[in-house]
């Protein structure tokens, strides 16, 4: 028989949104690299400034895909179960300053014959067309490193990366092997720092739900899917996660780890309340508020995110 935490109280939604929160290992930027920030992302002075690696956070979802993340669920009749969810990057934006994008075109030099083979498929496109495609409607992934090529608010900076998935749940691999993948074409997918991304860099991941333990039990909100928003910037750091709980980023001890909770969250084939199980409404208020993020942010940066639009039944042709 599964025992689970009767003190517990957490509800089922906080559950899920704690097991699924990333801690990443952190370091300290010596005052040297502090003092090279960007003003315009890292406005406020601070003696220390902790950063995390891409490598270091993608390692937290490492045995994750492998084998799934257990939630502890508490069900209306006293019994328990864990269920299990694989995550699938769902959609990435890694903005970065002029000057990074410049030392990245330094160091990535021995990549440059991929890079020329992936932009051979785009050779016979127009500039408009091409520029399109990093307008968040139609591309699926994408480098922009090139001729210091901006988006419309200089305050988001350069481009970097972008990626979009769009193929169904059956026909996606879990994260760790999505960005293992395109590491291979993108090696500072794994070395980029946290400080050095702006406060417009972000990442979606998408939760698919696999099996539970006991077997046996059967409910429509087994079948429900989750999506959420998580910052990569340092910048966002400032905000203290408990002086405001939705802000999408916490620290537990300085310099040891960063916990990446989720800024945004949408859900598919929610139905009944397992996942709204406390009787105040709390669970529905953050649902909604978190919703309401994700939408404001995707608009703010005018993108058409397949995944968001899909589990809100927003079909485009």
């Amino acid at each position: 028989m599964l025992i689970l935490d009767k003190n517990s109280t957490q509800t089922n939604l906080e559950s899920f949104l704690d097991c699924i929160t990333p801690v990443v290992p952190s370091q300290f930027l010596s005052k040297s690299e502090m003092r090279k920030l960007n003003r315009l992302w890292h406005p406020w002075e601070r003696e220390k400034v902790d950063y995390f690696t891409l490598g270091d956070l993608w390692n937290c979802y490492d045995e994750w895909s492998a084998y799934g993340v257990g939630v502890p669920v508490c069900l209306d009749d006293d019994r328990n179960l864990i269920q299990y969810f694989v995550p699938s990057l769902s959609g990435i934006q890694i903005f970065t300053s002029n000057g990074s994008v410049n030392s990245l075109r330094e160091e990535t030099d021995s990549t440059s014959e991929t890079r020329d083979s992936f932009s051979d498929s785009f050779s016979d496109e127009s500039e408009s067309e091409k520029f399109s495609r990093w307008d968040g409607c139609s591309s699926e992934e994408g480098l922009f490193e090139q001729d210091g090529l901006w988006y419309p608010n200089d305050r988001f900076g350069n481009l970097y990366f972008q990626y979009f998935e769009t193929s169904s749940p059956c026909g996606r691999v879990p994260l760790m092997d999505k960005i293992s993948a395109l590491a291979e074409r993108y090696p500072r997918l794994m070395s980029l720092r946290s400080a050095d991304l702006s406060p417009a860099s972000w990442m979606a991941v998408a939760w698919y739900p696999i099996y539970h333990i006991p077997m046996g039990r059967t409910s429509k909100d087994f079948n429900t899917s989750f999506l959420t928003y998580h910052t990569l910037s340092s910048s966002f750091q400032d905000m203290d996660i408990e002086d405001d709980p939705e802000s999408g980023e916490g620290k537990s001890k300085g310099g040891e780890s960063i916990s990446l909770l989720p800024f945004g969250l949408a859900t598919y084939k929610m139905k009944g309340d397992v996942w709204a199980s406390d009787k105040d409404g709390r669970d529905q208020e953050k649902l909604v508020s978190l919703l309401s993020v994700a939408d404001s942010w995707l608009k703010q940066l005018n993108i058409q995110h397949h995944d968001f639009n899909y589990f809100m039944g927003i079909r485009r042709g």
